[in-house]
């Protein structure tokens, strides 16, 4: 099973902090969530090096670049993704890892978070994508296409029950249990594409 994401949200709006914090639980993505207002702030929580994903907007670097590129270095096994919601120069948020808007939909925005996480330390990226069997990928793309379980059935030629089993099999592999989770799963590992969805 995966282990949580480990995510500091640095971010002086409660508002904004707790719709992201809700987009994130909501996923089914494992995480633990920590907030922090200032970069210092997030700092004393990355002092044990372990990888975090650190989401924050571009405002709190803007006038101290070198001391961001500094902690950037200090601790690499941690990915910076920029909370976008203003304009912000191009040079400034291109030192982060990934970047979201505040317009993007949940989807896009825990797909970006899991994209960023994946290719961290926070899974083993290497072992991630071969995890399922084929049989399981196969209830997992009809998953996420809608279908229930019993329509994954008859078009696999398999009984809702074996179904079932799939998919506790597929949730105990990758540690998400909601479908909408399972669903950016498949996105993220190429399994499905995001415009195939409906």
């Amino acid at each position: 099973m995966n282990k949580p994401i480990d995510i500091i949200v640095t971010e002086t709006s409660t508002l904004i902090f707790e719709g992201l914090s809700a987009i994130i639980n909501n996923s089914g993505i494992p995480s633990r969530i920590i907030r922090a207002i200032t970069i210092d702030e997030t700092v004393k929580y990355m002092f044990t090096n372990m990888p975090y994903t650190i989401i924050c907007s571009p405002s709190l670097i803007q006038n101290r670049q070198k001391q961001f590129s500094e902690i950037k270095n200090e601790y690499p096994n941690s990915k910076w993704i920029a909370l976008i919601y203003n304009w912000f120069d191009p040079d400034l948020t291109s030192q982060f890892d990934a970047a979201i808007n505040l317009t993007d939909s949940p989807e896009k925005i825990i797909s970006i978070i899991n994209q960023v996480s994946i290719s961290g330390a926070n899974y083993d990226a290497g072992v991630k994508g071969d995890i399922l069997s084929d049989r399981e990928i196969d209830v997992l793309k009809l998953l996420a296409a809608g279908l229930s379980n019993k329509e994954i059935g008859d078009k696999l030629s398999i009984s809702a029950n074996t179904v079932i089993t799939h998919r506790k099999n597929i949730t105990q592999k990758t540690g998400i249990k909601s479908a909408q989770g399972l669903t950016i799963y498949a996105v993220v590992k190429k399994l499905i594409r995001l415009e195939n969805l409906h």
